[in-house]
């Protein structure tokens, strides 16, 4: 640390599909859905986040709204340039004479490809980061929960974002098998979309299916204290015209339970990849749950169920991942294995 170390910003980034969190000074300054606004003729930056949601679905022709990440990606390289500045920007928005320079880590996911990493730091340098450096999803997840990951103890960690679900068995501070899948929470709330379409022939919206999820959302029909039922409002495929109907938490968890299948298979599939001596290790402590999907009603309980394993929600599953990028970017010379 020089006498130049104040005008260098660090900061964390969770760059994620649904939802893009930032850690600076040890805070969470930034927590916004990962979305931008954006003019459609000339491409101007009209909302980002928050703002941008409350657009979502009910633009009119000159405005555009963005998820500039699909599955884990960057899918829209422009839209998510200008989400990382705006998200950026939010941090400190009364400086404006002087931008310091970023050092910034970024969390992607574990089944990313060397075009994708590419993708990513791009985006971050064209933003404004001047020391970028990647961590694997899973990695933080399990950092951020508190798991001393250089020890040679092995530990499962599931992280079910909005884009993808990471599974990986992590042991001396590195990843030993990973499975990565592209079902979690965004293809959670297309089942449900689709589903209320087949079932009550009623069309909603993606925040309408996202608010569903979240009121009644379950994985599994018979669950403790269940949710009551919630009204929805959509429009009647036959008249045209908007209507409400009620759903209870037993017709979502049908409507989840492919998707949700899916998951279990990719774990028992990382489970069958780990090595024997690491098994024994996670017999012993069980598999770890983070990332917002974890939050869905008995799917910590089905996940057990079905592997036989003790299952632990981490405390804040939300924020278990940025909370573990912030530790890793006080951490930048200790840890090996952050990607620069």
């Amino acid at each position: 640390m020089g006498a130049f170390s104040f005008l260098t910003q660090e900061i964390a980034i969770d760059l994620g599909t649904a939802n893009t969190l930032i850690i600076h000074n040890d805070k969470v300054v930034v927590d916004e859905p990962s979305i931008v606004a954006v003019d459609r003729l000339t491409g101007r930056l009209i909302a980002v986040g928050k703002r941008a949601m409350m657009m979502h679905g009910k633009t009119h022709e000159n405005i555009k709204t963005i998820r500039p990440l699909r599955d884990g990606v960057i899918a829209d390289f422009y839209a998510a340039e200008l989400m990382i500045r705006g998200m950026i920007k939010m941090i400190n928005p009364d400086r404006r004479l002087f931008t310091p320079s970023l050092k910034m880590v970024i969390c992607i996911p574990s089944g990313i490809t060397e075009v994708e990493k590419r993708a990513v730091r791009d985006s971050a340098e064209h933003a404004g980061g001047k020391e970028v450096y990647l961590i694997h999803e899973p990695m933080a997840a399990a950092i951020g929960i508190g798991i001393d990951v250089e020890e040679p103890v092995g530990n499962m960690i599931i992280d079910i974002g909005g884009g993808t679900s990471e599974i990986a068995v992590i042991a001396l501070g590195g990843i030993v098998c990973d499975k990565s899948i592209r079902i979690a929470g965004d293809e959670f709330t297309s089942n449900i979309e689709e589903y209320m379409r087949r079932q009550h022939n009623i069309l909603i919206g993606e925040r309408s299916a996202e608010r569903i999820k979240i009121e009644v959302g379950a994985a599994m029909t018979e669950i403790d204290n269940p949710p009551p039922d919630y009204a929805v409002h959509g429009r009647d495929l036959m008249t045209g015209i908007p209507k409400e109907i009620y759903v209870s938490y037993i017709e979502i968890a049908h409507a989840l339970d492919k998707s949700i299948a899916k998951i279990e298979e990719a774990i028992m599939n990382a489970l069958e990849l780990t090595p024997p001596e690491l098994s024994a290790d996670i017999y012993r402590t069980g598999i770890y749950l983070a990332g917002g999907g974890s939050m869905l009603r008995g799917l910590d309980k089905r996940i057990s169920l079905k592997t036989k394993l003790p299952v632990h929600i981490a405390e804040d599953p939300l924020r278990a991942v940025i909370r573990g990028t912030g530790i890793a970017l006080k951490n930048v010379d200790k840890f090996p294995f952050l990607m620069k």
